[in-house]
């Protein structure tokens, strides 16, 4: 996985907001600007969750149908099992259901109780070289799932936010001391400094969202992390 940064430079016209003391005044001169910072990243885990269902009209038989399923995709998994992080099988409901059957004429038949039987799987990979491997197996045993973009994440975005901070400080301070230039100044000290950062936008993405008959994922595209700080600094 390859992380790259990218960061924005706006011209001296976003500067704004430069107040300088006249000379009978103690108080220094003082700027305030923004500045920003980006980390563009490509995901590298995804949190996955599978469903097996069965119906019946003896829920016994539903239930069994569920644990056969559960039982050939716990063998099937048994070499990748390691690798699923926070892998949990335990969820299960059962719950009936009226269902009126047509008959030949088109006209409803007599209610019958259906019991509907299910039980989910979820876990984390943070490998995606085993995403397909994963939903090929879940595919052939029939399970429901979606893949949409936010279940795609990096396993340290922590440290792509804390990234895109230091680049929103830096392009601050660059601004800053453009403006000194300008004015035959030095930028200084800083007064006073707010810290704001974004999650990653859309994932552009060469894949549709996946179901149980979709076809595997071909590429996760990248993402990115922004920041934008607010500062005052001295001038002198």
């Amino acid at each position: 996985m390859i992380t790259t940064i990218t960061r924005r430079l706006c011209g001296p016209a976003v500067i704004a907001l430069i107040s300088l003391a006249g000379p009978a005044l103690a108080a220094p001169a003082e700027v305030s600007l923004s500045g920003e910072g980006q980390v563009r990243y490509v995901p590298d885990s995804a949190r996955l969750s599978f469903t097996v269902t069965a119906q019946h009209a003896d829920s016994d038989r539903a239930i069994s149908e569920v644990r056969g399923t559960i039982e050939q995709w716990r063998e099937s998994i048994a070499e990748l099992r390691d690798q699923l992080v926070d892998y949990t099988d335990a969820s299960a409901h059962l719950y009936q259901r009226q269902h009126s059957p047509r008959q030949q004429d088109g006209e409803p038949g007599e209610p019958r109780t259906i019991a509907v039987a299910s039980q989910t799987i979820s876990f984390e990979i943070h490998d995606l070289e085993l995403l397909n491997p994963v939903l090929t197996k879940a595919q052939n045993l029939g399970m429901n799932y979606n893949l949409g973009q936010h279940q795609f994440f990096h396993s340290d975005e922590e440290a792509l936010q804390r990234e895109a901070l230091a680049r929103a400080i830096d392009d601050a301070r660059e601004r800053c001391q453009f403006a000194a230039q300008q004015l035959d100044m030095a930028c200084g000290q800083v007064r006073s400094l707010n810290l704001q950062s974004s999650g990653g936008g859309p994932i552009m993405m060469r894949m549709q969202e996946a179901s149980a008959t979709a076809d595997t994922v071909s590429q996760v595209g990248p993402r990115e992390v922004s920041a934008t700080v607010q500062a005052t600094f001295t001038m002198k």
